[in-house]
C-alpha cells in the first residue's frame, strides 16, 4: 500500500501547477519533514514550555494510542509482528488477511475521494468537519496549555484539514458564496492569530490560492462567439464571486491580522520565511483585484513601515525584493500612502538603500529587479510636493548626477527619477539644485548620446529615456526664473557649438513623430470602423485616444516643441536655425505652434480659477508661447 496517497496534499487546480510565484533556495517537503515534532523529543515542554512551533504535518501509526496504553484499535499486535520485520507494520509482514482486506478498502475509498471533484453538500460537510476540528484543538490548547503532547494531533488535523480547502479555486463561483455564508472565511481568518504560527502559515497558503489572480481563469482562445460569450459571463460570476470573497476578508480584518503575523514571523527560520512570502503574495493578490484598497492597507495597518524597514535591510533576499513590489504598488497610485512614507524620512531611506547601485549592477536579475521596484517608489514619493522637498534636502539630485556619471544601470532609472523630481508643482528648488551642482553638462551629455562609461564606451538610451531627458529640459526651462545665472547657463547649453542641441532636439522629434504617426493610423480606422457602424464617439473614446498617442510619442512630441519654443523666443540665433532645419522636412513653426495650442485647450482651469495654481501658470506660459510663434 502506498502511505504516501493517504496523506498527500489535495491536487492543484487544472492550469495552476508551475503559475505560482515561489520563493527559491527552500527546503523541499522532505527536508522539512526532519524538521517536525515529536512528543519524546519535548518531554520537558509541560514544565514552561512556549507554544509548539511546529505542526506534526504527517500522521503516525502509534499517535492513537501513545501515552494511553490502550490497545491502537486496527487489530495489530505488535508482540505477533513477523521476527523478519525489522521496520514495522508497513514494511514487511505481520498482517493478517482480514488486516490486508481492511486496509486495501480504506486505500480505495481514499484514492476515490480524492479524485472526485468537489460539490456543495461535500463543502458543507469538509466545513462542519473544520469547525469542529478547530473547536477541539481550541479546548484541548485551553486545558492542556502547557503539554504539547496533548494538543499535537489536534493541531495535525487541523493542518491536514486547512490543505483540503485549496482545490475550491476549481469552481470559485459556486464554492466561495458558500464559504462566506457559512462562516467559513471568518474561522480562517481567526485562525490568523493561532498560537502555532505554522497553523497561521497554513491559513495565509489557503488564502494566496484562493485570491491568486489566476482563480477562474478562462481559455479564451475560442473563436465560437458563443462560447466567448460564455466565457465572459463566467469570468464576470468569478470576479463577483471574489469581490464577495474579499469583502468578507476585509470585514475580518484580515490586513490587520496578516501584518501582525508578518512582525511575529521569525525570517531566519525558513518555514517562516516561506510565511512571509506568501503574506506578500496574499496582499498582492488583493491590491491586484482591487487598486483602491492600497490606501485602506496604508491608513489601517503598520504594513508601509515593515516594507520599508525590510528593504532597508542590508542582506539581499527574495522577501526583500517582494517587500520592493509591494511598496511600488502601495505607492503607485496614492497620494495619502506616499504622504504617510514621507512623513517616515522615506526619501532619505529609498537614497540610501539605492546609493549602492551607484558604482555596481544589480548581481542578478531578481536584484535588478528590487532595484526598480525602489526607483519606482522614490519616483512616487517625488511626485508629491513634500517629497521634492525631502528629495533636495537628503541630497537626492547630487546622488542622481553620480548615478548619471557612472553609467551603470541604475543611470536610466536616476533620469526617470529626475523627470519627476523637476516637474512643476513645487520643482524649482530641485532645478537650481540640479544647475548649481553641475548636473547640466551630465544632463546634455546623455541627451546628446554622447554618454559613456570610464573606459569611453559609449551607450546608446532607449527612447523611454529620451522622452525623460526631454521632460528634465522643459520643467528647468519652467522652473528657471528669466534672466537668472541657472536660465542662462540653461540657454547658453543650447547656443554652443553651432546649436547643435537643437539639431539634437529636432532628431528627436522626428523620431517620436514617426512613431505617432503608426498610432494616429490605427486611430483613423478605429474612427472610419465606428463610423460605418453607426456609433458615436464620446468624449471618453476621445481621451483613451489621446492616451494612447501621448504614450506612443505625443509626449516627446510637446516636449520637444515645448522647449524649441523657449529657445525662439531667447535667441534669434536659435530661431532663424530652427526654422532652417524645420524647412528640410517641409515644416515650419506653424507645426510646432499647431501642438503647442492643443496643449493649451486640453488644460482646464480649476472651479476657482486659481492663478496661482500649476496647470493656470502652465497655460499661461502656453498662450504666452502661442502668441509669439503665432506673430512671427
Amino acid at each position: 500500500m502506498d502511505i504516501d496517497k493517504m496523506f498527500k496534499l489535495p491536487a492543484m487546480p487544472p492550469g495552476k501547477a508551475g503559475s505560482k510565484r515561489k520563493l527559491p533556495d527552500l527546503p523541499s517537503a522532505d527536508s522539512e519533514a526532519l524538521k517536525r515534532f515529536r512528543p519524546d523529543e519535548s518531554s520537558g515542554a509541560s514544565e514552561g514550555a512556549a507554544p509548539v512551533r511546529s505542526v506534526d504535518r504527517s500522521a503516525r501509526v502509534e499517535d492513537e494510542s501513545e501515552d494511553t496504553g490502550a490497545p491502537s484499535g486496527n487489530g495489530y499486535d505488535q508482540d505477533n509482528s513477523d521476527p523478519e520485520d525489522d521496520e514495522g507494520r508497513f514494511f514487511g509482514g505481520g498482517l493478517n488477511d482480514e488486516q490486508n482486506q481492511i486496509l486495501d478498502i480504506f486505500d480505495k475509498a481514499t484514492d476515490d475521494q480524492e479524485v472526485a471533484a468537489m460539490t456543495l453538500p461535500a463543502l458543507r460537510r469538509m466545513a462542519g468537519q473544520f469547525e469542529r476540528t478547530v473547536t477541539r484543538n481550541a479546548e484541548q490548547r485551553g486545558k492542556y496549555p502547557d503539554d504539547p503532547t496533548k494538543f499535537i494531533d489536534s493541531e495535525s488535523d487541523l493542518d491536514a484539514t486547512l490543505k483540503r480547502f485549496l482545490p475550491l479555486t476549481q469552481n470559485p463561483t459556486v464554492f466561495y458564496p458558500e464559504l462566506v455564508k457559512g462562516g467559513t472565511i471568518t474561522l480562517l481568518v481567526s485562525l490568523l492569530s493561532h498560537e502555532n504560527t505554522d497553523i497561521a502559515i497554513d491559513v495565509v497558503e489557503v488564502l494566496q490560492e484562493l485570491t491568486d489572480e489566476d482563480v477562474g481563469a478562462q481559455d479564451d482562445l475560442s473563436d465560437d462567439d458563443d462560447l466567448v460569450n460564455e466565457k465572459a459571463e463566467g469570468s464576470s460570476e468569478t470576479r463577483l464571486a471574489m469581490a464577495e470573497l474579499i469583502d468578507s476578508l476585509i470585514a475580518n480584518s484580515v490586513f490587520e491580522l496578516l501584518v501582525s503575523n508578518l512582525n511575529r514571523l521569525d525570517e531566519k527560520e525558513d518555514t517562516d520565511r516561506q510565511g512571509v512570502f506568501s503574506i506578500l503574495g496574499v496582499f498582492e493578490n488583493l491590491l491586484s483585484f482591487m487598486p483602491p484598497l492600497a490606501d485602506e492597507v496604508g491608513s489601517t495597518t503598520p504594513l508601509l513601515k515593515w516594507l520599508l524597514d525590510r528593504m532597508s535591510v542590508e542582506a539581499y533576499d527574495s522577501n526583500k525584493q517582494y517587500a520592493s513590489e509591494i511598496l511600488s504598488i502601495l505607492l503607485q497610485s496614492s497620494r495619502a500612502n506616499a504622504l504617510k512614507v514621507i512623513e517616515m524620512e522615506g526619501v532619505d531611506k529609498l537614497l540610501t538603500i539605492l546609493s549602492q547601485y551607484r558604482r555596481r549592477d544589480p548581481r542578478e536579475a531578481e536584484e535588478e529587479e528590487f532595484m526598480e521596484n525602489t526607483f519606482n517608489s522614490l519616483c512616487s514619493l517625488v511626485s508629491q510636493p513634500e517629497g521634492k522637498q525631502q528629495f533636495v534636502a537628503a541630497e537626492g539630485v547630487e546622488l542622481m548626477i553620480m548615478m548619471l556619471k557612472e553609467n551603470k544601470m541604475a543611470r536610466g532609472r536616476a533620469i526617470k527619477v529626475l523627470d519627476y523630481a523637476l516637474q512643476p508643482a513645487d520643482g524649482a528648488p530641485a532645478c537650481e539644485r540640479f544647475v548649481e551642482m553641475l548636473g547640466l553638462k551630465t544632463l546634455f551629455s546623455s541627451f546628446m548620446g554622447k554618454a559613456g562609461d570610464k573606459k569611453g564606451r559609449a551607450q546608446a538610451g532607449t527612447f523611454e529615456e529620451d522622452e525623460h531627458l526631454l521632460g528634465i529640459i522643459a520643467s528647468l526651462f519652467t522652473n528657471l526664473s528669466s534672466d537668472t545665472p541657472p536660465r542662462l547657463r540653461l540657454i547658453a547649453k543650447f547656443v554652443e557649438k553651432d546649436y547643435e542641441k537643437i539639431d539634437r532636439l529636432l532628431e528627436l522629434r522626428r523620431d517620436a513623430e514617426g512613431r505617432l504617426r503608426t498610432v494616429d493610423r490605427q486611430i483613423a480606422e478605429q474612427r472610419k470602423d465606428l463610423a460605418a457602424e453607426g456609433e458615436d464617439i464620446d468624449e471618453s473614446q476621445e481621451d483613451e485616444w489621446y492616451f494612447d498617442r501621448l504614450s506612443s510619442g505625443l509626449s516627446a512630441v510637446q516636449n520637444a516643441d515645448y522647449i524649441l519654443a523657449w529657445m525662439c523666443m531667447e535667441d534669434d540665433g536659435a530661431k532663424l536655425h530652427a526654422e532652417t532645419l524645420l524647412s528640410r522636412t517641409g515644416q515650419s513653426l506653424s507645426d510646432v505652434n499647431k501642438i503647442l495650442s492643443e496643449m493649451a485647450a486640453r488644460i482646464e482651469a480649476d472651479d476657482q480659477d486659481d492663478e496661482e495654481s500649476v496647470l493656470a501658470q502652465q497655460k499661461m506660459i502656453l498662450d504666452h508661447l502661442v502668441a509669439f510663434l503665432g506673430s512671427s
